[in-house]
């Protein structure tokens, strides 16, 4: 049975990944040393006990409830951040139905299990956050991608237009600039810092009722674009069970000190609780790009890839039009190499394992996709492959992400 995905915003726009097909925080509580009454951290805590151990004997550890260290630290933490969430009103036209979904090979290999394209939202309301006082904001590409005119609402009732500086498609980021000054701002966290069963706060404007927050948890770290149903980004996604609605599109995810960690970008049509947020580090990087050139450039090598399992190597060895052969059943298995690439003029074969990329051990297609979206256009990229009974390693020269793959 197909599962139904889709973007929750005004637009939807995806791309072909480049090199292939392919998610935050601790336990609820945390350690922290005991505070005064008056500097006590809004952050859930685990505070030790008070009395000092006895020799030999263990820090006995007392679980304090968020709620009882500070019932509030989900409003102190919307406050700190609420006033630099924005409203994106957008007319803009339909996209059309992704390339990646109707592409023979995915389709061969995925079959029924493949998640159904995000539902398009062709005209209405996202959100967005401003990152700095100047009124530069960012939200998702498919909130305003198209767009004739976008309109930005701030939480004090003023109005802007709103320049579109850029879109990325592969990343689904947009940057947008308003003419104003002495605006508030976010403040950014870690994603390093994040493990799944921390708190998670969503801020936004779904279905358009404006300035809605949600709370949840983050559910898990390093979503693979392909896991979450949309085969064609190459973003790795926190997955939250925050209740995220249409609307929310570009809006922040917080953790439990007001600190932006994601941006909210996608539900599961299908299901309840299933959120999906880019990660801090990767639409940052993604926006310093826009508001500089106007564009991004992604680091592109030609290969398809699929994750080999027992199951996945019977299916592929069946497929006499790959002319492939495999006997491994765990690995990086390189299914395809596109003609005039990168990997292609460097040697790489289809039937070739992927074990390293830069001397880091790769186990995922993710892994592989992490690694190339870490190097530079045009640098060197060594790339170990296991081919038949032998192992190499094939320097590589990646180039752009071609347009029409875009």
């Amino acid at each position: 049975m197909a599962i139904a995905f889709k973007q929750i915003g005004l637009t939807v726009a995806t791309l072909i990944v480049g090199c292939g097909t392919g998610w935050a925080g601790h336990q609820v509580w945390t350690a922290q040393k005991s505070q005064p009454a008056d500097t006590a951290a809004t952050a859930p805590v685990v505070q030790p006990a008070l009395n000092r151990p006895q020799a030999n004997e263990s820090p006995a550890i007392a679980l304090v409830p968020p709620t009882q260290a500070n019932p509030n630290f989900i409003a102190d933490a919307v406050n700190q951040v609420g006033a630099a969430v924005v409203r994106i009103d957008a007319e803009s036209s339909n996209v059309e139905m992704p390339e990646a979904f109707e592409n023979p090979f995915f389709r061969r290999f995925f079959g029924d299990e493949v998640p159904l394209p995000p539902e398009s939202f062709p005209q209405g309301t996202g959100s967005g956050f401003i990152i700095s006082t100047d009124g530069r904001i960012i939200t998702n590409a498919h909130v305003v991608e198209g767009a004739t005119k976008v309109t930005v609402t701030l939480t004090d009732g003023r109005s802007f237009e709103g320049t579109v500086i850029g879109t990325d498609k592969v990343t689904d980021v947009a940057a947008v600039k308003i003419e104003a000054e002495s605006l508030p701002a976010v403040s950014f966290g870690r994603t390093e810092d994040l493990s799944p069963g921390q708190w998670a706060i969503a801020i936004g404007n779904p279905l358009g009722l404006d300035n809605t927050v949600t709370a949840g948890i983050i559910s898990a770290l390093g979503r693979s674009s392909s896991e979450v149903g949309i085969p064609d980004k190459r973003v790795q996604f926190i997955q939250t069970d925050a209740a995220i609605n249409p609307g929310n599109s570009g809006g922040p995810l917080l953790n439990d000190r007001g600190e932006v960690i994601g941006m909210n970008t996608a539900i599961r049509k299908d299901a309840q609780g299933l959120g999906f947020a880019i990660p801090v580090e990767t639409f940052t990087r993604i926006a310093n790009q826009l508001f500089e050139t106007g564009e991004v450039e992604h680091p592109y090598l030609g290969v398809q890839m699929v994750l080999l399992t027992p199951e996945m190597r019977d299916r592929i060895n069946a497929e006499e039009e790959l002319g492939v052969q495999v006997t491994a059943d765990v690995g990086v298995l390189i299914v395809r190499v596109m003609e005039d690439t990168p990997a292609a003029k460097g040697g790489l074969k289809a039937g070739d394992i992927i074990t390293q990329v830069n001397n880091n051990l790769v186990e995922t297609p993710a892994d592989v996709q992490a690694q190339v979206d870490a190097s530079e256009i045009g640098e060197p990229l060594d790339v170990e492959v296991t081919r038949g009974e032998a192992t190499q390693t094939i320097t590589l020269r990646p180039t752009a992400l071609p347009a029409q793959l875009q």
